[in-house]
């Protein structure tokens, strides 16, 4: 099981190039999964424009294309872990990988601040970014 950080959603959807070929590999194989926090920060995104569609066609395709389920049994718990996570003020951050943490899987996500909070957190690229 693999959980998806929001951007790395989006870049599926509709930036695929942006995504490492050791990252895509990685994914390839893997039940990708997607926290309610991710699906409400897509519908955020959209909402001021930072997303062009809707995170309901995003899901959609994602869900057709790869098998991407949100994953929401695990939410109470994650909401309980967030409680801990002070190393970050961002909500979604923080229940994201939190609901990552639930489950003890791997958190998909070029962010920086995550991979050094969260042992299994995965990003591999040739820039450090």
């Amino acid at each position: 099981m693999v959980f998806l950080d929001t951007h790395v959603a989006v870049w599926l959807f509709a930036e695929a190039d942006r995504i490492p070929g050791q990252v895509q590999t990685f994914l390839d194989g893997s039940e990708l999964c997607l926290s309610p926090m991710a699906r409400l920060e897509l519908s955020l995104l959209h909402e001021i424009g930072r997303v062009k569609d809707p995170a309901s066609a995003v899901l959609g395709a994602l869900r057709r294309d790869l098998g991407l389920e949100v994953e929401e049994s695990g939410w109470a718990r994650a909401a309980e872990i967030a409680d801990h996570l002070t190393w970050t003020r961002d909500p979604f951050d923080r229940l994201i990988t939190a609901h990552a943490m639930a489950f003890g899987a791997v958190l998909c996500t070029r962010d920086a601040r995550i991979r050094e909070h969260y042992a299994e957190a995965f990003w591999k690229s040739s820039d450090k970014g």
